[in-house]
């Protein structure tokens, strides 16, 4: 059975509408995801306790201005190399920050340490920025199953900038070699250069960041991609064991 050359344009007209529709939604979506704000995920437990794992959380664009990495779907990897941003602004001492990794082009998450001409190092598991110790206060001792299976047993603290005017709460585990000749907690000093910052995990002992040889390094400003500003929804899961803890409420939370 064919059908009418009616129908047939009636299709044709129909399916027409819908491919203006699809494209229009895609460049509307691209342009706010670039300008305005775009949604992440959290794939390892580096900022464990402020996200976990499965975490979905969303960043503003326009925080620190643009640069050719605000673009969504790595599209920065096909462009030339360009420094320097459009409107750029200066992050804050303790924002949490997603970035490229200038060494392999990955998109990390982390807080923001340290900023241009500081000074930071960790002594004997301490943050100091700038010679001085970071304040912190002991809050409790956590046991949780990360999502490898494995039970962990964490120092939970409260860290504070004295530049910043809300705290916010990291692990420690242990002081102990990580690679041969070289620890997390007795990094540096690091002087931050020109144009750049210093990023480390809420996660201290276990966070592949600035102050490891394998890690992103410091990060141009240019690398920024936007400020996190709220988990919206969570796939994280974990079920009530006796004795250890399981995360909860953190559907939008503010950071």
């Amino acid at each position: 059975m064919s059908l009418s050359p009616k129908l047939l344009e009636k299709i044709k007209a129909e399916l027409l509408d819908w491919a203006r529709f699809i494209v229009l939604f895609l460049v509307g979506f691209y342009v706010f995801s670039t300008i305005f704000y775009a949604l992440f995920f959290i794939p390892s437990g580096s900022m464990r306790p402020t996200l976990e794992v499965g975490d979905r959380f969303v960043a503003s664009k326009w925080a620190y201005g643009w640069s050719r990495y605000s673009l969504p779907w790595g599209v920065a990897n096909l462009l030339p190399q360009k420094e320097g941003r459009f409107l750029g602004r200066l992050p804050k001492r303790g924002d949490v920050a997603v970035f490229v990794n200038p060494n392999n082009k990955m998109v990390m998450i982390k807080r923001v340490i340290g900023l241009p001409g500081d000074v930071v190092e960790t002594r004997g598991g301490r943050l100091y920025i700038n010679g001085e110790r970071v304040p912190r206060t002991f809050l409790r001792m956590s046991r949780y199953r990360d999502h490898y299976g494995q039970i962990r047993t964490a120092q939970v603290y409260s860290e504070h900038f004295t530049d910043r005017q809300r705290p916010h709460t990291i692990y420690e585990f242990s002081d102990q070699m990580v690679l041969p000749n070289w620890s997390p907690d007795d990094a540096g000093p690091f002087t931050v250069k020109d144009g750049h910052v210093f990023m480390m995990g809420d996660n201290r002992d276990n966070s592949n960041d600035s102050r490891s040889p394998h890690g992103p390094g410091q990060v141009p400003l240019e690398n920024l991609i936007g400020k996190a500003q709220t988990v919206v929804f969570t796939l994280a899961r974990c079920r009530k064991e006796p004795g250890l803890d399981c995360p909860s409420g953190r559907i939008w939370r503010l950071f």
